[in-house]
């Protein structure tokens, strides 16, 4: 049914979200917040305890909550509501780029501040050093986070890794600690050699499995279970600590 307010027409839904002292369901949550955005009048139904949850799955022969439903109808959980409005669904398995990207931005905007701060100017040789010092440690970082999930994602494509697979665990260790040693450009002798030797190898992994075995992988440079296509971005950030490498090589050891 709908109510009419003069010559508007508003749509009416009713949701059955968990809400309990112990829990509030998130999801429940986000379809509240997505009926008020698309002006729907909301009868909101609290389910308080985990006996109602399930005498409500029940009822319907749903396996979750939220449910909600519209002018009488059921349109079910957070992602029939967003089918139901017209929203995307987000899709865990989609290849995406955005979470490069948004790090890459928030790398390069952190190494401007730096600069503005040190230098007194945005834009400097050493803006750009720290740009990728700061990449590398904010991409080691997202690899130890789940070391194990990054390891089992690397050992798909990885030529050293395949070989000798303890590489997958020190490999984000040595991209991090690399990346440390480049902001403040101490122990060059350690931290040259390991960007020079690890982006290499990655240069040429991800060569080989996708331009020469033409295999469409994910990426593990932002940590296992990232939706990042293996290809230019991966190829990029290895060349970026081989460039790296050998600037800073040649700046402070020649």
């Amino acid at each position: 049914m709908s109510a009419d307010t003069g010559s508007v027409s508003v749509r009416t839904a009713t949701i059955y979200r968990l809400v309990t002292l112990q829990h509030v369901c998130p999801y429940g949550l986000k379809s509240l917040d997505l009926l008020q955005r698309h002006g729907f009048e909301i009868d909101d139904q609290p389910l308080e305890t985990e006996e109602e949850a399930t005498a409500l799955r029940q009822r319907l022969g749903v396996e979750t909550t939220p449910q909600t439903f519209v002018d009488g109808q059921l349109v079910g959980t957070l992602d029939d509501l967003r089918r139901f409005v017209g929203e995307d669904v987000p899709d865990d398995d989609a290849e995406s780029y955005r979470p490069v990207i948004t790090l890459f931005a928030v790398t390069f905007l952190m190494a401007l501040g730096a600069a503005s701060v040190v230098e007194d100017q945005w834009i400097s040789v050493r803006s750009f050093e720290w740009f990728v010092a700061f990449t590398m440690c904010a991409l080691g970082y997202l690899k130890l986070r789940d070391i194990e999930s990054f390891s089992t994602m690397f050992l798909n494509y990885d030529l050293l890794a395949r070989r000798w697979v303890r590489y997958a665990y020190i490999y984000p260790y040595a991209e991090t600690g690399a990346g440390l040693l480049m902001i403040p450009a101490i122990l060059n002798p350690v931290s040259v050699p390991v960007a020079l030797s690890i982006g290499a190898v990655g240069a040429a992994s991800v060569v080989k499995a996708v331009y020469i075995d033409k295999r469409k992988l994910k990426c593990a440079c932002v940590g296992g279970g990232s939706g990042v296509p293996l290809g230019f971005v991966s190829f990029t950030e290895n060349a970026a600590m081989i460039v790296m490498a050998i600037w800073m090589g040649t700046k402070h050891l020649l």
